[in-house]
Formats: C-alpha cells, sequence, structure tokens
C-alpha cells in the first residue's frame, strides 16, 4: 500500500516499528499520568502536593539533561532507550504493586514523591537519546518524522487521560499504573526488532559537555528558541500541576479531569497534524512565535473560565499553539545542529522543556492555595503572551541570520 505524502516517514521500517511501539506505551504513560494526579489529590486535597509531585517527577531532567545528552553523543542510542525503558516500566510496576496492595495512604505519601523522582531521573537520560535516536533513523524526512512523533504523542494523550478517567472512577488508580507497566513491551520490543549499521563513535575529548553549552550560547537562534520555550514550560505548563483543583471546581472528579487533559491533547494532536504536510524548514519560525501567543491566549481563555465545556475549548487552542511551538522548536534544533552534537542539543531541549517546568508546577501549587488557581493561571497567561511578543519582535533578524549561517537549509527563491 503506498502511503500518502503526509506520513513518507512511514516508508522507512525503523520508524514504523518505532512509531509503533510508541502508540502503544505512551497510551499507558498517560493513563499513569492522570492517575498519580488524581491519587494525590484524593489522599491530601492539596495544590501544594500536586505541585510537589510535578516538581519531583521533572525536576530531575533539569539536574541531569545536560549529563543525559552527553551520554546520548557517546553510547549506542538504541541500548540507551532499551535500558531506559526497561526502568521505566519497573517503576510503574513498582507504584502498581504499592497502590493495589493498598500501601499508599496520607500518612507516607512521600513515597508517590519517590517514585516520581525516579522516573524523573530515568527522563533525563531517556528524552535526549530518544529524539536523537528518531533524528538519526528519520533522515532526510525529519520534519516529518518529529511531526509524526508528535502527533502520536498527542494522540495518545488524548486517548490515554479519557480512558483513565473512566479507569480511575471504576476500579482505582492502581490498574493504571499496572497498564503502564505492561504498555512497554511494545516499545521494548520495537526496538529489538530494528536494524542499524555498526556506530562507530569517536571517544569524547575533555570538554565534551561543556562543548555542547558553549554551541547552544554561541548560536543565536538556539538561545531564542530555548529562551522562549523557558518561558513556555515554567509558567505556561503550570496549569497541568494543578488540573485536579479546576476539575473540582467546575463540579467534576476524575472523568472531569480526564477530558480536561484530553481537550488539551486534541488540540495538539491537530497542531502536529498541520505540520505533517510541510518539507522543509522555511516558515517554521514564524510557526514557534504565533504557537506561542495562541498558547498564551488558551491560557488566559482557561484562567476566566467558569464553565466546563468553556475550559475545555480553551485548552484545545492551548493544546494547538504549544505543540506548533514545540514541534516546530524540536525541528530547528535538531535540523541546524551538527549530527554530532544532537544528543547534547536534546539535552538542553529536555532541560528547558521538561526539567525547568516544574519550577512552576511548584510555584503554582504553592501560589493556588493562597491567591487560587485562576489568578495563578491568569498571570501564567501573561508572561507567555509577553514573551512571544519579544520572540515576533526578535525574529526578522534571527531569520537573517540563520539563513545566512545555513543557505543550504533556506535555499533562495528562485528567480
Amino acid at each position: 500500500m503506498k502511503l500518502p505524502d503526509s506520513l513518507r516517514s512511514l516508508r522507512q521500517p525503523n520508524l514504523r516499528l518505532f512509531f509503533g511501539g510508541q502508540a502503544v506505551s505512551l497510551v499507558g504513560t498517560w493513563m499513569q499520568t492522570v492517575a498519580l494526579q488524581w491519587l494525590v489529590w484524593r489522599l491530601t486535597h492539596s495544590a501544594r502536593a500536586l505541585g510537589a509531585v510535578a516538581f519531583l517527577g521533572q525536576f530531575p531532567v533539569a539536574l541531569l539533561g545536560a549529563i543525559g545528552g552527553g551520554v546520548a553523543d557517546r553510547y549506542p542510542r538504541r541500548t540507551v532507550v532499551f535500558t531506559t525503558q526497561t526502568l521505566a516500566a519497573l517503576q510503574a510496576g513498582a507504584l502498581a504493586t504499592v497502590t493495589l496492595l493498598g500501601l499508599i495512604g496520607p500518612h507516607n505519601i512521600y513515597w508517590v514523591y519517590v517514585m516520581a523522582a525516579a522516573l524523573g531521573s530515568i527522563y533525563a537520560f531517556d528524552i535526549p537519546s530518544r529524539q536523537a535516536l528518531l533524528a538519526d533513523m528519520g533522515g532526510a524526512d525529519l520534519p516529518n518524522a518529529i511531526a509524526l512523533n508528535s502527533a502520536i504523542v498527542n494522540g495518545t494523550r488524548l486517548v490515554g487521560p479519557a480512558i483513565a478517567g473512566f479507569v480511575v472512577a471504576a476500579v482505582g488508580e492502581g490498574r493504571c499504573f499496572l497498564f503502564n507497566a505492561l504498555s512497554y513491551v511494545g516499545i521494548l520490543w520495537s526496538l529489538t526488532r530494528m536494524k542499524f549499521p555498526v556506530e562507530h563513535r569517536d571517544k569524547p575529548q575533555p570538554g565534551h559537555l561543556a562543548e555542547g553549552l558553549r554551541y547552544a550560547r554561541g548560536t543565536a537562534h538556539v538561545r531564542a528558541l530555548l529562551g522562549l520555550l523557558a518561558v513556555s514550560s515554567v509558567f505556561g505548563l503550570s496549569y497541568m500541576a494543578i488540573a485536579p483543583v479546576f476539575a473540582t471546581r467546575l463540579g467534576g472528579g476524575a472523568r472531569l479531569l480526564g477530558v480536561l487533559l484530553a481537550s488539551a491533547g486534541l488540540g495538539s494532536l491537530v497542531g502536529a497534524a498541520a505540520l505533517l504536510a510541510r518539507r522543509g524548514l522555511i516558515g517554521l519560525g514564524r510557526r514557534v512565535a504565533w504557537g506561542s501567543t495562541i498558547f498564551g491566549a488558551g491560557l488566559l481563555g482557561f484562567s476566566l473560565s467558569d464553565r466546563a465545556w468553556l475550559s475545555c475549548l480553551a485548552l484545545l487552542f492551548v493544546g494547538f499553539g504549544f505543540m506548533q511551538q514545540l514541534a516546530s522548536t524540536n525541528t530547528l534544533l535538531q535540523s541546524l545542529a551538527p549530527a554530532a552534537m544532537r544528543g547534547r542539543v536534546m539535552g538542553l531541549f529536555s532541560t528547558v522543556f521538561v526539567g525547568i517546568s516544574p519550577l512552576g508546577a511548584l510555584a503554582a501549587g504553592a501560589l493556588a492555595a493562597r491567591v487560587g488557581e485562576r489568578t495563578v493561571v491568569f498571570a501564567c497567561s501573561l508572561a507567555v503572551i509577553a514573551a512571544s511578543l519579544v520572540f515576533h519582535a526578535v525574529l526578522p533578524g534571527l531569520r537573517a541570520i540563520v539563513q545566512r549561517d545555513y543557505p543550504e537549509s533556506f535555499p533562495a527563491p528562485a528567480e
């Protein structure tokens, strides 16, 4: 069967295996995310506790992300990903065990914190290697591969939270954790079936990690893209940590929480699908800028909404805008980075995208308890909109620099 051009990266056997395994595993990942949020909220009814779990589950990426990027450039990436995915499966299995046995309660919620921190440490090494492995497989079809990967991530983000909401309401959080542990079989099997040429890597020289930092600091587009993503991650994504508070205020429970997060997932899916037909890098900077603006505007609407359906509509725009920004940023960073530097660049990307966002989650949890969750998200939306306007202003200058330094990626229009 001939695949349409928008799915052209699936013509590669390795990518078919990779995306198939991802699709199964990520449904379980999103189910665990929602179930863990609801477990903490049910046991504590504390916005601070929700912020603490989000912080501990992601902040290790800030501490270890650069090292994880160095590992991705030093060791075979498939081996690293297989190892990290195995460890994540064990973490989910342990969480399922203690929950199903009734060993987690308000008196020992710290066990949830420990397990969240363990998963965050695993992600610090998983994300850079998985993203760089995708780039290795994508080749000339890298923009399409990244867009398709984003579509799968957010398609599962649409399905996983919705399923989790019903499962948690029916039989509790432990079943979601168990399903997630079993779902890793798909990605682990696919990794064993992939065929790669033998990798020959030069032994890293002293200053291996510092070299990556120097590249990012000295490259204008990397600084600008990571700076805007940092604002979106710290301020924009903080709403997710206190989403259970919004679900309760709107008169719902675990099911409404799943619907709210699935709405953002649907918006992200549409945002990723809109990138599938694109070829090349021209115009992606504009998508980064407008994506962040739409993201901030959606958050503003979410903070002002007092109806469940209006909140879901606002989150559609939140998901769409952020995905346009995130996928376009990822594509530009990976496509323009030297191949030998790609893992370290993705280490910095994961640090900014995942690692520092818990700072916003922790602050949002604490402030929501004092001034209210709507006020917190309202202020965060203004920060995202302001940063997007700055990026709009500097974009023409950045475009000129990139077109000068990477003429092969931005050919001049025909006469």
